[in-house]
């Protein structure tokens, strides 16, 4: 089923249980989508890659107003902004561990055969891409500094 479909169906269940959290996040999610799919240039469909991005960006959106929140002492809507995250990472693929990030990182620089910190372009590059929805950036960026050393 399509993320779209399945957003579809999960609104409509968080509006029978009342669960207004879960509505709120999924709402912001299908508008998202919804965006992107009828922005111009667009096909009206998008592929999984394009859903992962979505998905992403959310999460990160709900991060950063967290982080502010919590530097605020406003713990009723970081408590807000935590749930929606909560929620939209139930749709994104499993997230890497550490160990398990450093691993596929390893072998991403084995493969291009970087062996510098100046390489870390080129293991950013095609890192991004194949992690792309089961790790954020920062930490893809601070791993590969670390193995480049």
């Amino acid at each position: 089923m399509a993320l779209k479909q399945q957003i579809d169906a999960d609104i409509k269940q968080a509006m029978l249980a009342k669960n207004q959290d879960k509505l709120r996040a999924l709402r912001a999610i299908k508008s998202m989508i919804l965006l992107e799919e009828t922005k111009e240039g667009g096909t009206g469909e998008l592929k999984p890659e394009e859903e992962t991005r979505i998905l992403t960006k959310a999460v990160k959106q709900r991060k950063d107003s967290a982080d502010i929140y919590r530097q605020q002492n406003r713990a009723d809507l970081l408590a807000t902004e935590e749930t929606e995250i909560a929620i939209i990472e139930q749709y994104l693929p499993k997230q890497l561990s550490e160990d398990e990030l450093k691993e596929k990182l390893q072998a991403i620089i084995t493969r291009i055969g970087a062996s510098a910190p100046s390489d870390m372009g080129k293991v950013m590059g095609v890192a991004t891409k194949e992690l792309a929805g089961q790790t954020d950036g920062k930490a893809i960026s601070a791993a590969v500094k670390q193995l480049l050393q």
